[in-house]
Formats: C-alpha cells, structure tokens, sequence
C-alpha cells in the first residue's frame, strides 16, 4: 500500500472511530434524558413547572451534544504524518502550481465544497495546498472555527483542531491578497498570524458571505482559490453558529474534512 493510501486508510478508520464513539455518547445521554424525565414526571404530576423543565431538559442536551462533537473532532481528527511535506522544514516549490488552475474537492461531513485554486496568482500557496492534499495531510481534520460577525468565515486545515497546528514549514509573503481587502463569498484565503506575512503553513479559511478583512502590517490575505460549488454547506454551518453563541468560535455543527482530492 502507498504512503497516500495508508494515510487515506487511517483517516477513514479516525473518521469511522469518531462517528462510532459519538453515537455511544449519545445512546448514553438519551439514556440519561429518559431517566431524568421519568423522574421529574413522578415527582411533579400535575405540577406546573413540568413544562419547563423539560424544555431546560432539551436546550441542554442539544448544548452537551455540540459541545462534545466539537471537542470530539478537534481530538480525533489529528493527522499523525512522520514523513513528507508535514514535516519538511520547507515548503513545497511554487514551480509546482504556478501557470495552472488546478480543481479540489473537499468531501465534509456536511457535504462537498469544490473549489478553483489559481496557481498563476499564488503559485506558491497552491503549491503547498495541493503536495500536502496528495499526501492527505488534511483527511480527517476538523474545520475549528466559524465567524459570523463582521467577517463571515469558516477556518479549517489544521490537524490539530486547536488554530495552532499546521505542517514543519511556514512560508510568504502574502500572494494576490485584493487591494481594496474585500473578500468575496466563495474566496479561499490562507490564514496567518496577525502582522506576519511569513507565518502560512496549512490553515485556510473560506469565506460564506462578502467580507471586508483590513490589512496589517504584513498586508492582506493570500487568496489562493475560489468555491464553484458548495457554498451553500458552509452558509448552513454558520446558521448554525459557534458552540458558545458567540460571534467567533468553534461551530456549533461540526464539519470534519474526510478527504480533499485535487487534479
């Protein structure tokens, strides 16, 4: 078997695991709900306050039952890579990408995002995202966070789940970031630390809904791509929203990436 068919093995055994364990928890809340209803029932017959305990009952479950699949994805969905480009101390060479779109698919459990990745404009962000997708540096992975104020964005492409991880490599500067910072629905664009254009390594963020993202010091946002089919999964994830109900955090729907394909 190929390096590229065992890593693909591994993280559909990762994927099959989680969604194995996730059930179990939930038979085992619905256990817990039953029981505690049962209980409530017994205790307050003909009370009145029935009704609203059961409704408190309901909203916390449906809070425990996010909580735990995002907390469940950000731990299985790390790609434990001891060969090739996550561990290379240096990026790929953008000769690999530049002058050709190349087509991606990345196949979630929310269903397929297929997007254009223009390797002419960002031949060196194409190149990277392309060499570790071949490798299935980012099957199994969890998207960890989803903003939806101000800037209306899903980040995904890090194995870790935690917004740190990422591949032995970082690269830059800042490639075909827009002039005037806005950044179209369907945009995929690296993300980076705040004020470093040489931070990029394989966290990507698409972009749900027209965005105005301002410069820093280091400029704009690499857009290395756009989304030509399934915007409409991610628009529903950030319906959604974040876990906490926040504006910024990790989303309440979890999107975990089972494999992206390119050609």
């Amino acid at each position: 078997m190929t390096h590229n068919k065992q890593t693909k093995a591994q993280a559909a055994k990762r994927q099959h695991a989680y969604e194995a364990r996730m059930a179990a928890k939930q038979r085992k809340r619905d256990r817990t709900i039953r029981m505690t209803a049962i209980i409530l029932i017994v205790a307050l017959v003909l009370g009145g306050g029935l009704a609203v305990i059961l409704t408190a009952i309901n909203a916390n479950r449906e809070e425990r039952a996010a909580a735990e699949a995002s907390a469940a994805a950000s731990e299985d969905a790390q790609v434990e890579l001891e060969s090739g480009w996550a561990v290379s101390p240096e990026p790929p060479d953008p000769s690999y990408a530049e002058d050709r779109t190349w087509t991606a698919t990345l196949a979630t459990n929310q269903g397929d995002i297929e997007i254009e990745l223009d390797g002419a404009a960002a031949p060196q962000a194409v190149a990277s995202f392309v060499k570790l997708a071949e490798e299935g540096y980012f099957d199994g992975t969890g998207c960890h966070r989803l903003t939806t104020a101000g800037i209306y964005v899903l980040q995904c492409g890090d194995p870790t789940g935690t917004g740190t991880g990422g591949p032995g490599y970082r690269y830059g500067p800042v490639e075909n970031a827009p002039e005037d910072d806005v950044y179209p629905a369907g945009t995929i664009a690296m993300a980076r630390v705040g004020g470093d254009g040489e931070s990029m390594g394989s966290q990507f963020f698409i972009v749900y809904q027209d965005s105005t993202i301002p410069s820093d010091a280091a400029g704009g946002y690499t857009v290395l791509g756009q989304v030509v089919a399934g915007n409409a999964n991610v628009e529903r994830v950030a319906d959604a929203g974040t876990i906490t109900g926040d504006t910024d955090g990790a989303p309440a729907m979890s999107v975990i990436v089972n494999e992206v394909s390119v050609s």
